[in-house]
């Protein structure tokens, strides 16, 4: 083995072998280990340099395709946070791609699994058979994407599981089901193209493990936040080849005039806490990529509640993140990414910070200028609850836009005046920062929770499937039942249901922000009252497409929704508007009024749950438009009055969530638990929709 270099660090091929370069600052020697396609150890070397705590070493004739793996010489003191255990396989890093999946065994731990505990005696067991392998991979230039680059004030964000979305489309065969391939099938594009989202948001693909409690009760880990691989695309996903397959979906939602945004979790991994397997991290350089207790070095800080919280302070750990995105967007075509527990990346010792170098290195990193970013902007740390409080770049998901249309709706006191300013773009939560209504990132449900027809129909959780006695997911869900807990067929219930489905996906639509769609509320999936379906990789979670079948119109009216929203002057508008608004080019008002046309004072948001909303836009020549929102979440229908300066112009109604609303003239019959958006414009409008569901 010749002395190689130390970058770029991974497996890198060329025309006569290929070098090995791996970060570790406690090693004593890296040990390079080979294996055939049947996993049996067939060569070791020795990497033979280091070069400022990077290993490294070039293997002439190693040809792509080599599966590979590393042992770790040096000191094993768990106590003082030192964990390297020759006896354990590591995965590289900065493996492309893996050749097996994980198999739990007591050999994958570092100390006697067997042992108390306490002590942690070294294990000898060898680790290797129950490990994925690296595989050497030719080189993965630099490739074109025809990137849709939707701007951000016409994003709508549609989130999905690539193996729920697609194990029991129609469309799908069998042999697509579950993977990439079934992402890019031809109905499956002609769907999410024709409901209007510009942005598909896929849960986490970099390659996970299953948590030992699920492999004992017989479960999987279906969402994938569970992370052991930055740069792999999981074999889960993919027929033969994971890296290719992933691409051509990528190209092929492309074509459909559709971004990609990739939920990625860099918070965290699957070795759990000081207890956990040695899969990789833990094994190279445990404190290097691991936060630990101030003077206990041996337990881990666990800021996210699943064991570990990856070392965003260390410099190699903050290369090892970005270098990674830098691989999914450029190479992989990867659009933007949505961040899991986004404050660990800006927490110090001390706290959270805007200006954490993690932070700053991704907004501010030249290669990544492009791609959107958002955040989950909350983790179960100290102070992590950072709402707004993320850098100029970024996006974040908005939990209080989520619960304030949940509450509002179904009918909680004193929330008008929440609801208002959610409607409004939550300026109350961005604007100080400089922020612009975009970067709100307006949700009622995502995976995590109940799904818009369960938020309906179940008032209490239901996870009995997940073995964990029904004490796992959220307690709080401002949901409401309408009279029956869960199926029925009680005619005005399953009515009433259906509406209060499309108020929230019409309020969510006509808000300023940017709204996200769970993949399924458009045509009413359910989990059957379960809101934490992380372990249900089967038919509990995987989208049942018959309700395309069931409830076309339901799809057609959220067809509608996207349509005004894309074609109404208003709701691209990325500024918050108070009163009137000037920009130059247009001129803005924003009215807030009571049922009978006159303005809103500060003591009726109290006790309101009706208002109307007024936008009207002009730029000074013939291209006027004008628009109202009116709002009735009480018992009975309301006849909302146009105010008198806007009386005379032609107006029409636009969309409806009850058949039984009508306009006439200067009146609006909004009926009880509805919405209804009135629009009047001389400049491009849709056509008048057709509203005969009730």
């Amino acid at each position: 083995m010749q002395a190689g270099r130390p970058t770029p660090l991974g497996a890198s091929a060329d025309a006569a072998g290929t070098n090995f370069a791996v970060f570790s600052s406690v090693a004593d020697s890296i040990e390079l280990c080979l294996f055939d396609e049947a996993g049996n150890q067939i060569q070791t070397h020795r990497l033979p340099e280091c070069s400022d705590d990077v290993w490294h070493g070039y293997l002439p004739g190693c040809r792509p395709g080599q599966r590979y793996g590393y042992r770790v010489h040096g000191p094993y003191d768990p106590q003082q946070g030192l964990r390297c255990n020759p006896a354990k396989l590591t995965i590289d890093p900065y493996a492309r791609a893996l050749s097996s999946e994980f198999a739990w065994n007591d050999a994958v731990y570092d100390y006697d699994h067997q042992s108390d505990h306490i002590t942690l005696r070294i294990s000898e067991l060898d680790s290797a058979p129950f490990m994925p392998k690296g595989i050497v991979c030719a080189d993965n230039p630099v490739a074109s994407f025809e990137r849709p680059q939707i701007p951000w004030p016409e994003t709508i964000f549609y989130e999905a599981n690539v193996r729920g979305y697609t194990m029991r489309h129609p469309a799908v065969v069998e042999s697509d089901r579950g993977t990439f391939d079934g992402m890019r099938n031809r109905d499956v594009l002609a769907h999410l193209k024709a409901l209007g989202i510009t942005s598909l948001e896929l849960m986490p693909v970099h390659t996970f493990i299953d948590e030992q409690h699920l492999a004992d009760r017989g479960l999987r880990n279906f969402w994938g936040y569970n992370t052991i691989s930055f740069f792999t695309p999981s074999s889960r996903y993919a027929k033969l080849d994971p890296i290719s397959e992933f691409r051509d979906m990528v190209r092929a939602i492309h074509d459909a005039g559709i971004e990609v945004i990739l939920d990625v979790v860099y918070n965290h991994t699957g070795e759990g806490n000081q207890l956990g397997p040695t899969i990789c991290f833990r094994g190279l350089d445990n404190l290097a990529y691991y936060s630990t207790e101030p003077g206990d070095p041996g337990v881990y800080i666990n800021d996210t509640g699943c064991g570990n919280t990856l070392n965003v302070d260390h410099p190699q750990t903050r290369k090892l993140v970005l270098d990674s995105l830098r691989y999914w967007h450029k190479h992989m075509g990867v659009d933007g990414f949505r961040f899991d527990l986004a404050p660990v990346l800006g927490r110090y010792d001390h706290g959270y910070s805007a200006s954490h170098p993690m932070l700053e290195a991704i907004g501010g990193d030249d290669q990544l200028r492009d791609a959107k970013l958002v955040a989950e902007p909350w983790d179960p740390g100290p102070g992590g609850y950072q709402l707004g409080q993320f850098p100029g770049r970024w996006a974040e998901w908005n939990d209080r836009y989520r619960d304030t249309v949940r509450r509002f709706w179904r009918g909680d006191g004193e929330t008008a005046g929440e609801f208002a300013k959610r409607l409004h773009g939550s300026a109350d939560l961005f604007e100080a920062g400089g922020k612009r209504p975009h970067k709100s990132v307006n949700l009622i449900t995502s995976h995590d929770g109940f799904t818009l027809a369960d938020l309906v129909s179940y008032e209490q959780r239901h996870n009995e499937a997940n073995g964990e006695n029904n004490q796992d997911g959220h307690a709080h869900n401002y949901s409401c039942n309408y009279g029956a807990e869960g199926v029925t067929d009680n005619a005005t219930i399953l009515a009433l249901r259906r509406r209060q489905r499309l108020n929230m996906i019409a309020t969510m639509l006509l808000s300023q922000g940017s709204p996200l769609m769970l993949a399924g509320d458009e045509f009413g999936h359910t989990q059957n009252g379960n809101n934490n379906a992380y372990a249900q990789d089967n038919e509990l979670a995987w989208l049942d497409w018959t309700g395309l079948e069931r409830d076309r119109q339901f799809v057609e009216q959220v067809r509608i929704l996207t349509t005004l929203r894309r074609e109404t002057v208003f709701f691209r508008k990325d500024n918050y508007i108070h009163g009137q608004l000037d920009d130059g080019d247009s001129l803005t008002e924003i009215r807030w009024v009571r049922p009978n046309g006159q303005a809103m004072e500060d003591q009726d948001w109290a006790s309101a749950s009706t208002f109307g909303v007024f936008i009207s836009e002009s730029d000074g020549g013939d291209q006027n438009s004008t628009a109202a929102i009116l709002i009735n979440a009480s018992n009975a229908a309301v006849m909302f009055q146009v105010p008198p300066t806007l009386a005379d112009i032609g107006w029409r109604l636009a969309f409806a969530s009850s058949a039984k609303a009508r306009h006439d003239v200067c009146a609006t019959l909004v009926p009880e638990f509805s919405m209804v958006l009135l629009s009047n414009s001389t400049g491009d409008q849709p056509e008048a929709a057709d509203f005969s569901v009730s």
